[in-house]
């Protein structure tokens, strides 16, 4: 073999050498990009596996429990229970089922074995209103309306509509501007505001304004909840592009008609959505994990939090359309999806309620 063949025989080896090298180092890196990207958790559909609990509704948008029974709203007026695989409606409401109005927020008292009460939130034809009711489980009705907060200013947008207790016992709303920004600085309105009232829709002492008000200044919060330590966090529609989940806390001023990426005198949230539209609405812990509901966003996300700050965030159930509402209990996550409130795309068997496996996350 003469020079010139050796040579050429040395220079093709390295070539291979220098592609097979890289050929490695790009592979390991792509791996490890799968490992680490979201793209991961965003494909886990199936191995979350939904179980459907319910179907063919019209845009429940609240959920709790009553033992091991879902009870539910749907944004039409009904309220409806889950039991032994079956729905049963147990009640119906005249609602003004105005735009974004209608049937919202339910949730059974804490001392429910003993009271019977459910509350729920909905529009009337004057107003935004909580009223309580007595659920009779022996005829499966809900009946005796009281009518424990009313006034609450509404539209056919921006109504909030989440109602929750605290671990206070106290019961938290989460209301709208109702289309009218400047009512959300007015402390004295009730409109654009996190409110805190006792069962029977008296004033808790120690709020800071001596009214219902507890915050003030969001534009529509859809989501309350509290973490392990008692903190709470809401969840709110901003301006397209200007979503905020938000730490509330007592007197405080969240801005609205500011939005979160603007400088002023106002609590700021932990999460700005400025990169794409969430529109979140429920919200809720489990083991001290965030999740969110997301409405335009078609989502649930998770986040992780270190004392408050966001340390790590991931989209999940990204294909089935939008998502209303997520509750916690016993090792699962119920969810709501809302592709019938007339701006989704609704598919065969939509609405859905369903549910997944913690122990798959």
């Amino acid at each position: 073999m003469n020079a010139d063949i050796k040579k050429e025989f040395v220079v093709t080896g390295i070539i291979f050498v220098i592609l097979g090298t890289l050929a490695i180092i790009f592979f390991v890196y792509f791996f490890l990009q799968i490992g680490n990207s979201d793209e991961t958790r965003i494909t886990a559909n199936a191995v979350l596996e939904p179980e459907i609990l319910a179907s063919n509704l019209v845009a429940p948008w609240s959920l709790d429990f009553i033992d091991e029974k879902i009870i539910f709203t749907e944004r039409d007026g009904k309220i409806n229970i889950i039991e032994g695989g079956e729905v049963r409606n147990i009640g119906e409401i005249n609602v003004n089922n105005i735009g974004e109005g209608g049937l919202l927020g339910i949730a059974v008292d804490p001392d429910f074995n003993n009271n019977h009460f459910i509350y729920v939130y909905y529009t009337s034809e004057d107003d935004n209103r909580v009223s309580r009711f007595i659920f009779n489980e022996d005829t499966n009705e809900l009946t005796g309306e009281t009518i424990i907060l009313e006034g609450i200013p509404f539209s056919s947008i921006h109504n909030g509509g989440r109602i929750k207790f605290g671990p206070d016992d106290k019961l938290y709303i989460a209301t709208g501007d109702a289309s009218n920004p400047k009512l959300s600085q007015d402390v004295n309105s009730l409109a654009g505001k996190i409110l805190r009232i006792n069962k029977d829709g008296t004033i808790p002492d120690d709020n800071p304004f001596g009214n219902a008000v507890w915050t003030y200044g969001h534009r529509n919060p859809q989501g309350l909840a509290w973490d392990d330590s008692g903190r709470m966090f809401s969840s709110e529609h901003g301006p397209s592009g200007r979503d905020e989940i938000n730490i509330i806390e007592k007197g405080n001023n969240y801005g609205w008609p500011m939005t979160c990426d603007e400088e002023g005198n106002y609590s700021n949230p932990i999460r700005c959505y400025t990169e794409f539209t969430l529109a979140p609405s429920g919200i809720e812990f489990h083991e001290n994990v965030l999740f969110i509901a997301g409405l335009r966003g078609n989502q649930l996300r998770e986040i992780v939090l270190d004392n408050g700050n966001i340390v790590e965030e991931i989209e999940l159930l990204s294909e089935l359309g939008r998502i209303r509402d997520v509750v916690a209990k016993e090792g699962f996550l119920y969810i709501a999806t809302s592709n019938r409130d007339g701006r989704g795309l609704p598919r065969p068997g939509d609405d859905i309620i369903f549910r997944i496996n913690t122990d798959s996350l």
